[in-house]
């Protein structure tokens, strides 16, 4: 079973190892979406959402949220940005129910990339 908690943060960036109009500072209102893999547990619920919610938001939201990414991650496509938060989340959601499965991140709604680790 897949659980799915969606969040948004607005920052900027430049990608400087590009050649295009996305090489000049520009920002996006992302769009996050993490999902877990796993099965309810006594509860009924692989995790909650509320404690979901608090993790991405500590280690993600309120690192990215109005940021300048480039300070943060020095080449940063959708690609690396998916890549840094499954990074910096992989370790905190896993549990004996369940596990981080996927992490979405959309520039726009319909431009956006998928990451399940590697």
């Amino acid at each position: 079973m897949l659980l799915i908690k969606k969040f948004k943060f607005d920052a900027a960036h430049n990608l400087v190892s590009y050649k295009g109009k996305c090489e000049r500072l520009h920002g996006h209102t992302y769009e996050l979406v993490i999902v877990l893999e796993g099965e309810p547990d006594e509860e009924g619920i692989i995790m909650d959402f509320v404690e979901l919610k608090d993790i991405v938001k500590k280690e993600i939201i309120d690192v990215l949220d109005h940021s300048y990414i480039n300070d943060i991650i020095s080449q940063p496509t959708a690609e690396n940005i998916a890549i840094w938060v499954w990074n910096k989340l992989e370790g905190k959601l896993r549990s004996k129910n369940f596990s981080l499965y996927e992490v979405q991140i959309w520039e726009t709604s319909d431009s956006g990339v998928i990451y399940r680790g590697g």
